[in-house]
């Protein structure tokens, strides 16, 4: 049986489950149009009645629901949160969210999610600028120097996550996780997006280090470059 369209799954869910809800939006692939035969509905709930927020998974409408419930006053403590990590997952989802139930609140979260998506993380410190440049020349020596394939390929995936944390946090700009670093990436810079997904393609397929080494030594040398030895800190 063809499933409910997802605009219309999502407000017969919100009518069910939360009919007493002061607003709901509906985020996620299903609004950007990147859906896929697995996509999930997230659904933001605001509503008074609850004093403690909390997240759910259900399935209902033929479809997976991740809904993610908050008080009038308890998503701020989340969009700070999300700030503070630099990963503003539930401002995204409100500011990007097609509404499916306001009663006159929603257009002041949006505008509060939207501003903090436009001002973007605070900067690093320069100690943690330091730390940084410090753990991203760490992991790339352990990958230059392993001989251990296995290893290798868990070292990459952590110079991965490095790199794209270092380029966009040093550049103002927010971060992802998992699908998301290759998309962070290429809303601040299409090309290093393409070189990097070539550079880690190029050693997953072939087991060439070269240009994972060549992208990160391009990232840090703005910075000063690899840093190792007088790498201190607490003393």
């Amino acid at each position: 049986m063809k499933r409910m369209r997802a605009p219309f799954a999502a407000k017969r869910f919100v009518d069910e489950y939360f009919p007493r809800c002061q607003a709901a939006v509906l985020a996620g692939s299903v609004v950007r149009g990147e859906e896929t035969p697995t996509s999930d509905l997230d659904i933001v709930i605001f509503d008074n009645q609850f004093e403690v927020a909390y997240r759910e998974t259900l399935i209902e409408h033929g479809w997976p629901i991740e809904v993610f419930v908050h008080s009038l006053t308890s998503y701020q403590t989340y969009f700070r949160s999300d700030a503070e990590r630099a990963r503003p997952s539930l401002p995204r989802m409100v500011a990007e969210g097609i509404v499916l139930k306001d009663t006159g609140i929603l257009s002041t979260i949006k505008n509060e999610a939207a501003e903090l998506l436009n001002a973007g993380p605070a900067p690093w410190s320069d100690q943690t600028l330091l730390t940084k440049r410090y753990m991203l020349t760490d992991a790339l020596g352990d990958l230059i120097g392993t001989q251990n394939e296995t290893d290798a390929l868990f070292i990459a995936n952590t110079l991965a996550e490095a790199i794209h944390e270092f380029v966009l946090r040093t550049n103002g700009q927010w971060i992802g996780a998992s699908k998301w670093i290759v998309r962070a990436l290429r809303e601040y810079d299409e090309d290093l997006a393409d070189r990097f997904v070539a550079a880690f393609h190029s050693f997953y397929k072939t087991g060439n280090r070269e240009g994972i080494i060549e992208l990160t030594d391009e990232v840090l040398a703005p910075y000063g470059g690899r840093l190792f030895e007088g790498y201190s800190v607490g003393k």
